[in-house]
């Protein structure tokens, strides 16, 4: 039965199948029309996708790291200078901060939505820090309204890291929403392809409803060129190329329903995992909608590394998503870090498990899934 069951982390193959004559009919126009860069339907994409999220300004580039670089560099940023981020995340987040010569100080997040905890980001700032780095984890806004509070108290700009969440909409008090990395100064995606909307390669985009930075971004991202070559800003080469464009807009078409299908399979996870001590599964913002990039559990107990084990037993993947916090890689050490400060951060990497979550997945395929973890915590 397991083996039938084939169950994957993520099953692109799957999705392609449910999508094939689309997809290879949009990749074999740009073949046909050879326009492999800059081609129209990068342009295309890219206005279809500001109509989704309503927002100004949609930016295409090469990968989601290169999003947030290219936002970074259109602030106008000076070496040393100090940009907050959460220290439970991918390191891409931090990274760029500090290939461009800014200093990372990374803060503790919250217990629950494992997003960045805003009474450490106050404890944080200091006469050097000019930006803020929220990240919008497993699928859900990371807390925005006092994160713009925050924000123009202190003037800073924010930069969201929206990779996990395209689509997730945020809720601010007075009823007005806005879409995960439309919300601040200027937001990043990523588009790799196990992301909520991925294409098949490499991919990313900037967001912002800024008409200046809009520039900016756009400037920077083609070798700092205005006027063909005749370079005012030190730039970079980032492109999304055609073929992945052309993919992206076909996907796109269907993003509604694959965020319906992964909450879903959300809801299945919480109706028959929900009554397990030992776990904790994913908590919601009050704020946001959550469109699951990952449906990740807590492991209470020290138990989490013997679930996973016996789960590959069964033929049923899971990964842990982020084993080791921020300001514990070689990288990143910083004297100034002790572990008390991130009492949270400290307790999650050894508790969360990321469970199959994927547009594909099937009631039997879940109903193998929950099955498997009870047994375990009835052994």
């Amino acid at each position: 039965m397991q083996e039938n069951l084939n169950i994957q982390m993520v099953d692109l193959r799957g999705q392609y199948q449910a999508i094939k004559h689309d997809i290879d009919s949009a990749i074999s126009c740009v073949i046909d029309s050879t326009a492999f860069v800059k081609g129209p339907q990068v342009s295309a994409f890219a206005e279809h996708l500001a109509e989704h999220l309503d927002v100004r300004h949609v930016i295409p580039v090469a990968n989601g790291t290169e999003a947030i670089q290219i936002a970074l560099m259109a602030l106008g940023l000076k070496p040393g200078d100090e940009v907050i981020t959460p220290t439970f995340t991918f390191i891409a987040t931090a990274e760029v901060v500090a290939l461009l010569g800014l200093t990372p100080v990374v803060v503790d997040v919250d217990p629950d939505t494992f997003n960045i905890d805003i009474e450490a980001i106050r404890r944080a700032i200091t006469p050097r820090t000019k930006a803020i780095v929220p990240v919008h984890l497993f699928g859900q806004c990371a807390d925005m309204e006092p994160l713009m509070d925050i924000a123009r108290e202190h003037n800073l700009f924010i930069v969201e890291d929206a990779c996990q969440a395209i689509d997730s909409r945020y809720t601010f008090s007075n009823g007005t929403t806005a879409k995960a990395g439309c919300i601040a100064h200027i937001g990043c995606t990523s588009f790799f392809p196990s992301k909520n909307l991925g294409c098949y390669g490499d991919g990313g985009a900037i967001f912002t409803n800024d008409d200046r930075l809009a520039e900016q971004c756009r400037v920077i991202a083609n070798h700092g060129m205005v006027v063909r070559y005749h370079h005012e800003l030190i730039g970079v080469n980032s492109r999304l190329d055609s073929i992945q464009a052309a993919v992206l807009d076909v996907k796109l078409q269907h993003l509604d329903e694959y965020t319906a299908a992964r909450q879903r399979a959300a809801a299945y996870y919480d109706e028959h995992l929900g009554d397990i001590e030992e776990l904790q599964i994913p908590m919601r913002s009050a704020n946001s909608t959550h469109v699951f990039h990952q449906y990740t559990l807590r492991v209470k107990n020290g138990q989490r590394d013997a679930l996973r084990q016996y789960l590959a037993d069964k033929a049923i993947p899971s990964m842990i998503y982020y084993p080791i916090p921020l300001h514990r890689q070689k990288a990143y050490l910083d004297a100034r870090y002790t572990p008390d400060m991130f009492p949270n951060a400290e307790t999650i990497v050894d508790e969360v498990l990321s469970l199959p979550m994927h547009t594909e997945l099937t009631e039997k395929q879940l109903e193998y899934i929950c099955s498997a973890i009870h047994r375990f915590f009835k052994n």
